[in-house]
Protein backbone atom coordinates (compact mmCIF):
# COMPACT_ATOMS: atom_id res chain seq x y z
CA UNK A 1 0.00 0.00 0.00
CA UNK A 2 0.90 3.49 -0.95
CA UNK A 3 -0.02 5.56 2.01
CA UNK A 4 -0.38 9.50 1.58
CA UNK A 5 -2.42 10.41 4.71
CA UNK A 6 -2.43 9.18 7.99
CA UNK A 7 -5.52 9.50 10.56
CA UNK A 8 -4.98 9.70 14.36
CA UNK A 9 -7.97 9.00 16.64
CA UNK A 10 -6.64 11.16 19.81
CA UNK A 11 -7.52 9.63 23.04
CA UNK A 12 -5.48 7.23 23.64
CA UNK A 13 -3.20 7.45 20.55
CA UNK A 14 -1.94 10.81 20.90
CA UNK A 15 -2.73 11.60 24.42
CA UNK A 16 -3.19 9.30 27.49
CA UNK A 17 -6.92 10.49 28.87
CA UNK A 18 -9.24 7.48 28.24
CA UNK A 19 -8.61 6.97 31.85
CA UNK A 20 -9.29 10.54 32.88
CA UNK A 21 -12.96 10.09 30.90
CA UNK A 22 -13.56 6.57 32.68
CA UNK A 23 -12.88 7.97 36.11
CA UNK A 24 -14.96 11.21 35.31
CA UNK A 25 -17.72 8.92 34.53
CA UNK A 26 -17.32 6.13 37.04
CA UNK A 27 -17.86 9.15 39.47
CA UNK A 28 -21.06 10.40 38.30
CA UNK A 29 -22.65 7.31 37.95
CA UNK A 30 -21.33 5.77 41.52
CA UNK A 31 -23.93 7.75 43.60
CA UNK A 32 -27.32 6.16 41.52
CA UNK A 33 -25.24 2.68 42.52
CA UNK A 34 -23.84 1.89 39.46
CA UNK A 35 -20.09 0.99 39.63
CA UNK A 36 -18.59 1.18 36.56
CA UNK A 37 -15.96 -1.21 35.94
CA UNK A 38 -12.56 -1.24 33.18
CA UNK A 39 -14.39 -3.96 32.10
CA UNK A 40 -17.62 -2.41 30.94
CA UNK A 41 -16.00 1.10 30.28
CA UNK A 42 -13.93 -1.25 27.47
CA UNK A 43 -17.33 -2.99 26.48
CA UNK A 44 -19.63 -0.06 26.20
CA UNK A 45 -17.27 3.03 25.24
CA UNK A 46 -14.49 1.40 23.74
CA UNK A 47 -15.37 -1.20 22.23
CA UNK A 48 -19.21 -0.39 21.26
CA UNK A 49 -19.30 2.91 22.02
CA UNK A 50 -22.96 3.35 23.26
CA UNK A 51 -21.05 4.80 26.60
CA UNK A 52 -22.95 3.96 30.08
CA UNK A 53 -25.78 6.59 30.46
CA UNK A 54 -28.28 3.81 29.43
CA UNK A 55 -27.25 2.43 32.89
CA UNK A 56 -28.99 5.82 34.68
CA UNK A 57 -32.12 5.36 32.59
CA UNK A 58 -32.53 1.74 33.64
CA UNK A 59 -32.02 3.26 37.31
CA UNK A 60 -35.57 5.25 36.51
CA UNK A 61 -33.68 8.92 35.47
CA UNK A 62 -35.74 10.80 33.25
CA UNK A 63 -33.55 12.25 30.11
CA UNK A 64 -33.25 15.86 31.93
CA UNK A 65 -31.68 14.38 34.57
CA UNK A 66 -29.34 12.05 32.40
CA UNK A 67 -28.35 14.96 30.62
CA UNK A 68 -27.47 16.83 34.09
CA UNK A 69 -25.60 13.93 34.69
CA UNK A 70 -23.67 14.24 31.97
CA UNK A 71 -22.28 17.70 31.90
CA UNK A 72 -21.35 16.97 35.74
CA UNK A 73 -19.70 14.49 34.48
CA UNK A 74 -17.90 16.31 31.33
CA UNK A 75 -17.08 19.06 34.32
CA UNK A 76 -15.20 16.58 35.81
CA UNK A 77 -13.37 15.59 33.16
CA UNK A 78 -12.28 19.02 32.18
CA UNK A 79 -11.30 19.25 35.81
CA UNK A 80 -9.07 16.08 35.54
CA UNK A 81 -7.47 16.87 32.14
CA UNK A 82 -6.52 20.46 33.56
CA UNK A 83 -4.71 19.20 36.88
CA UNK A 84 -3.19 16.08 34.74
CA UNK A 85 0.02 14.72 32.55
CA UNK A 86 -1.35 12.43 30.32
CA UNK A 87 1.43 12.69 27.51
CA UNK A 88 2.59 9.46 26.42
CA UNK A 89 6.18 8.17 25.77
CA UNK A 90 7.45 8.30 21.98
CA UNK A 91 4.41 10.20 20.53
CA UNK A 92 6.52 13.75 19.76
CA UNK A 93 9.47 11.33 18.27
CA UNK A 94 6.84 9.36 15.73
CA UNK A 95 5.15 12.57 15.02
CA UNK A 96 8.41 14.59 14.16
CA UNK A 97 9.64 11.66 12.23
CA UNK A 98 6.17 11.48 10.12
CA UNK A 99 5.91 15.56 9.94
CA UNK A 100 6.59 17.05 6.49
CA UNK A 101 6.07 13.08 5.15
CA UNK A 102 2.56 12.53 4.84
CA UNK A 103 -0.80 14.53 5.25
CA UNK A 104 -1.89 13.99 8.72
CA UNK A 105 -4.94 14.69 10.44
CA UNK A 106 -6.90 14.45 13.44
CA UNK A 107 -9.81 12.34 14.20
CA UNK A 108 -11.48 11.92 17.46
CA UNK A 109 -14.56 11.41 19.12
CA UNK A 110 -13.82 14.17 21.86
CA UNK A 111 -15.53 17.12 22.13
CA UNK A 112 -14.25 20.37 21.11
CA UNK A 113 -13.96 22.19 24.52
CA UNK A 114 -12.16 18.48 26.00
CA UNK A 115 -9.75 18.72 22.97
CA UNK A 116 -8.79 22.54 23.29
CA UNK A 117 -8.26 21.59 26.87
CA UNK A 118 -6.02 18.30 26.23
CA UNK A 119 -3.91 20.37 23.43
CA UNK A 120 -3.32 23.74 24.94
CA UNK A 121 -0.82 21.65 27.03
CA UNK A 122 0.57 19.19 24.44
CA UNK A 123 1.98 21.64 21.48
CA UNK A 124 1.42 18.83 19.61
CA UNK A 125 -1.15 20.29 16.78
CA UNK A 126 1.71 21.80 14.52
CA UNK A 127 2.19 18.35 13.13
CA UNK A 128 -1.02 18.14 11.61
CA UNK A 129 -3.10 19.75 8.50
CA UNK A 130 -6.47 19.26 9.97
CA UNK A 131 -8.60 18.25 13.15
CA UNK A 132 -12.38 16.82 13.12
CA UNK A 133 -13.94 16.84 16.49
CA UNK A 134 -17.09 15.66 17.58
CA UNK A 135 -18.87 18.69 16.46
CA UNK A 136 -17.90 18.36 12.64
CA UNK A 137 -20.54 15.25 12.37
CA UNK A 138 -23.98 14.01 13.03
CA UNK A 139 -22.64 10.28 13.87
CA UNK A 140 -19.54 9.37 15.99
CA UNK A 141 -17.12 6.29 15.75
CA UNK A 142 -18.17 3.56 14.98
CA UNK A 143 -20.00 4.54 12.60
CA UNK A 144 -17.80 5.16 8.93
CA UNK A 145 -18.64 9.23 8.94
CA UNK A 146 -15.62 10.25 10.69
CA UNK A 147 -13.19 8.67 8.34
CA UNK A 148 -15.23 9.38 5.26
CA UNK A 149 -15.08 13.04 5.88
CA UNK A 150 -11.06 12.78 6.83
CA UNK A 151 -10.84 11.14 3.35
CA UNK A 152 -12.43 13.68 1.83
CA UNK A 153 -10.74 16.89 3.35
CA UNK A 154 -7.29 15.13 2.10
CA UNK A 155 -8.46 14.86 -1.08
CA UNK A 156 -6.73 11.45 -1.43
CA UNK A 157 -8.94 7.87 -2.28
CA UNK A 158 -9.37 5.57 0.36
CA UNK A 159 -6.70 3.47 -0.42
CA UNK A 160 -3.87 5.75 -0.32
CA UNK A 161 -5.00 6.88 3.77
CA UNK A 162 -4.35 4.91 7.25
CA UNK A 163 -6.38 5.55 10.28
CA UNK A 164 -3.87 4.57 13.92
CA UNK A 165 -6.74 3.72 16.67
CA UNK A 166 -6.41 2.46 19.76
CA UNK A 167 -9.96 0.87 20.04
CA UNK A 168 -12.21 -1.50 18.38
CA UNK A 169 -15.22 1.38 17.88
CA UNK A 170 -12.50 3.12 16.31
CA UNK A 171 -10.97 0.31 13.81
CA UNK A 172 -15.01 -0.46 12.79
CA UNK A 173 -15.43 2.93 11.53
CA UNK A 174 -12.16 3.52 9.59
CA UNK A 175 -12.63 -0.53 7.68
CA UNK A 176 -15.97 0.70 7.18
CA UNK A 177 -14.81 3.84 5.92
CA UNK A 178 -12.71 1.69 3.55
CA UNK A 179 -9.51 2.52 4.78
CA UNK A 180 -6.46 0.87 6.00
CA UNK A 181 -6.12 0.66 10.20
CA UNK A 182 -3.21 -0.02 12.63
CA UNK A 183 -4.27 -0.65 16.06
CA UNK A 184 -2.43 0.08 19.26
CA UNK A 185 -4.11 -1.49 22.33
CA UNK A 186 -3.27 0.30 25.45
CA UNK A 187 -4.20 -1.09 29.18
CA UNK A 188 -7.91 -0.35 28.70
CA UNK A 189 -8.60 -1.49 25.35
CA UNK A 190 -6.47 -4.64 25.14
CA UNK A 191 -9.76 -6.81 25.54
CA UNK A 192 -10.98 -5.32 22.48
CA UNK A 193 -11.21 -6.83 19.29
CA UNK A 194 -8.53 -6.25 16.63
CA UNK A 195 -8.61 -8.72 14.50
CA UNK A 196 -9.69 -6.78 11.57
CA UNK A 197 -7.16 -4.30 11.60
CA UNK A 198 -4.27 -4.06 9.55
CA UNK A 199 -1.37 -4.61 11.55
CA UNK A 200 -1.43 -4.41 15.55
CA UNK A 201 0.94 -2.51 16.59
CA UNK A 202 2.57 -2.60 20.47
CA UNK A 203 4.51 0.96 20.98
CA UNK A 204 3.55 3.31 18.60
CA UNK A 205 7.43 3.53 17.38
CA UNK A 206 6.55 0.62 15.36
CA UNK A 207 4.43 2.21 12.63
CA UNK A 208 7.75 4.07 11.20
CA UNK A 209 8.72 0.22 10.47
CA UNK A 210 5.99 -0.15 7.87
CA UNK A 211 5.35 3.12 6.37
Amino acid sequence: MKIKAIFWDNDGVLVDTEKLYFEATRTVLLPLGIELTTEMFSDLFLSKGIGAFHLAKDKGLSEAEIDRLREERNSIYSKLLQESNFMLDDIMDVLTSLHGKYMMGIVTSAKREHFNIIHNKTGLLKYFNFVLTRENYRNSKPDPEPYILAVRKSGFNEKECLAIEDTERGLTSAKMAGIYCYAVPNELSKSNDFSKADRILYNIKEILQYL
